[in-house]
């Protein structure tokens, strides 16, 4: 005899001028079979057409996400369209025989007609199936996973890591790899997860051939612009498998408004184009509709765009995701361009900034909570100097006294990077070495290469100065890098310049400038484990992947090794 569940109703409303409104109802519920279900997502493409997905996954909760396209008129950045109710559902089966948590959320034109809210009431460390549905059909069903709880010990933490992701360089192989994989626990996103060139605007090669033509083919400004830029993202189907698959944690670097940005401007923005700030704002809210993200640490539109956050995962690590774009200072003027050596002093200005003032106030806390095993940074640009002519800081800074003429970490070859604001960096690095912090591991993008190093704290007096924490760089997924700048063969211009950078920087222990491709970060108690993974030629859409290189850093040491035993060939419980 089954006892019926007193089932309880609550009433949450949704931001935006909409006023999509959430029902969410606890309680066990039967649903029709498989079979049924299987033909219920087929009819439902028509009304989802751009997946689903789910981020920022909490002990006891996880965001989840989807567009409903309720009629033809209502395509995204249209503002047509009429309301809709979608319903959601979450279960720890597939089949949803039973359903755990379900709901209904009323969304419109107002908000492009997405769908973004948070499901709670979960268990930790759990995975769970979840859907919407719409006109009695359904989505396809995603598949997320809750964090671990605040005093659990997990044996280990393991994340795809991704970044730079140029539809018009080419297809998403990268997703696709993720995507076949049953050995992750969430997947990190670290900025440029679209870009804002219009066609021909910036592509696949040192031609810039458009593999495929972004939508619209105009540079995107208008709200209008960027939705229609996220819808199209959303409709590559190795970047929706990858979503489905797994539950993504994801910040943003430039491209998401526009080149190069800074707090008041950005390279890619001209007079002709309006306000900077309103296109931000408007290339902010877009991204709050279309994207898996809390921003003011919510899953409502309109209350703030603020996007760096921790997320904790047990005792063994915590991932804080900066935002290195909306507060930092003008990148400094360089007399050559990047990436020539770059000898303006004002790299090292104390008043210029790559945080800000309540950012960095905000990491130095993520830094020095005493729980987390490993200080995970979620790193748009890198924070490892890569730099020439290095001076001890002994040796500068009297030269700098008489002179003032010295960056203190050297001759920076890209100052959009930490190497651009050293004051800033010097401060975390400081701040770090004063607390005795250990294990920060920084993990980063937006460089279209991948890098592993150790961040030391005196870069000229490296390795007697010792270091303050490591770095692992991923590769862009499609993105050019150097040898497609330069239109040469792979390890040919770029193996001379890998060369020249490793011998200037003895602490970054691993250079790949040709490939593309995705990571896999695994965390135990015991090391840190980056395995790179590249593909072959993005302009074929079934382009093969193949395993490359591993280094790991050993807990407690600040120091970077390759290791020749990836994760895919370790027995449960190795190291």
């Amino acid at each position: 005899m089954t006892t019926p569940t007193r089932v309880r109703r609550r009433t949450v409303l949704a931001t935006g001028s909409a006023g999509a409104a959430l029902t969410a109802i606890a309680g066990p519920t039967t649903l029709p079979a498989a079979d049924a279900l299987a033909a219920s997502e087929r009819a439902g493409s028509r009304y989802f057409q751009h997946g689903v997905a789910s981020g920022d996954p909490l002990p006891t909760k996880v965001l989840i996400w989807t567009r409903v396209t309720p009629t033809a008129a209502s395509r995204p950045g249209s503002g047509k369209g009429p309301r809709a109710h979608v319903t959601w559902e979450v279960s720890t089966r597939k089949d949803f025989r039973t359903v755990l948590r379900r709901g209904t959320f009323v969304t419109g034109p107002s908000r492009d007609h997405t769908v973004k809210l948070d499901v709670d009431g979960l268990r930790p460390a759990t995975w769970y199936y979840y859907r919407f549905g719409f006109q009695g059909t359904h989505s396809r069903t995603g598949r997320m996973r809750t964090a671990p709880a605040a005093e659990a010990t997990p044996t280990n933490l393991r994340f795809g890591v991704v970044s730079c992701t140029n539809w018009q360089a080419g297809y998403f192989a990268a997703y696709r790899g993720l995507a076949q994989r049953d050995d992750l626990h969430a997947v990190l996103h670290l900025g440029d997860y679209l870009y804002e060139y219009g066609a021909g605007g910036y592509g696949y090669g040192q031609g810039d051939v458009d593999i495929r033509t972004h939508d619209p083919k105009h540079e995107m400004v208008s709200l209008e612009d960027y939705r229609r830029r996220h819808a199209q993202y959303k409709t590559d189907h190795d970047l929706q498998d990858a979503h489905a698959r797994y539950t993504w944690i994801i910040t943003w670097d430039d491209h998401e408004v526009a080149n190069d940005q800074w707090k008041n401007g950005a390279e890619n923005h001209q007079a002709a184009e309006g306000d900077y700030h309103r296109r931000r704002a408007r290339a902010h809210r877009a991204y709050d509709e279309w994207m898996p993200v809390r921003m003011d640490g919510t899953a409502a539109l309109g209350d703030g765009d603020r996007l760096y956050r921790r997320l904790t995962f047990g005792r063994l690590a915590e991932i804080s995701m900066l935002d290195l774009r909306t507060y930092r200072s003008q990148q400094v003027a360089t007399a050559a361009p990047t990436p020539v050596p770059a000898a303006e002093a004002e790299v090292s200005d104390p008043d210029r900034t790559i945080t800000g003032d309540a950012q960095m106030r905000w990491l130095k806390e993520s830094l020095a909570r005493p729980q987390p095993f490993w200080k995970v940074i979620g790193n748009p640009v890198m924070i490892t100097p890569v730099t020439f002519a290095q001076l001890p800081a002994d040796v500068l800074a009297p030269i700098n006294d008489v002179t003032g003429l010295l960056p203190h970490d050297g001759l920076p070859y890209n100052v959009d990077q930490w190497d651009g604001y050293t004051a800033d960096r010097l401060e975390v690095l400081r701040f770090i070495k004063d607390r005795h912090i250990q294990n920060a591991l920084f993990v980063t993008g937006d460089i279209h290469s991948g890098w592993a190093a150790e961040v030391p704290y005196d870069v000229g007096n490296y390795p007697l100065g010792g270091t303050g924490a490591v770095e692992f760089v991923c590769t862009s997924v499609t993105s050019n890098n150097l040898k497609d700048i330069t239109g040469t063969p792979a390890r040919t211009t770029s193996l001379a310049v890998e060369q020249t950078i490793l011998a200037n920087n003895r602490h970054i222990k691993y250079l790949n400038f040709d490939d593309h491709g995705f990571s896999v970060l695994d965390l135990n108690a015991k090391r840190a484990q980056m395995d790179w993974f590249v593909i072959g030629d993005r302009a074929d859409k079934d382009t093969p992947i193949r395993y490359s290189r591993s280094f790991i850093s050993i807990s407690a040491t600040g120091r970077v090794k390759e290791t020749d035993v990836p994760l895919h060939r370790q027995k449960p419980g190795q190291s």
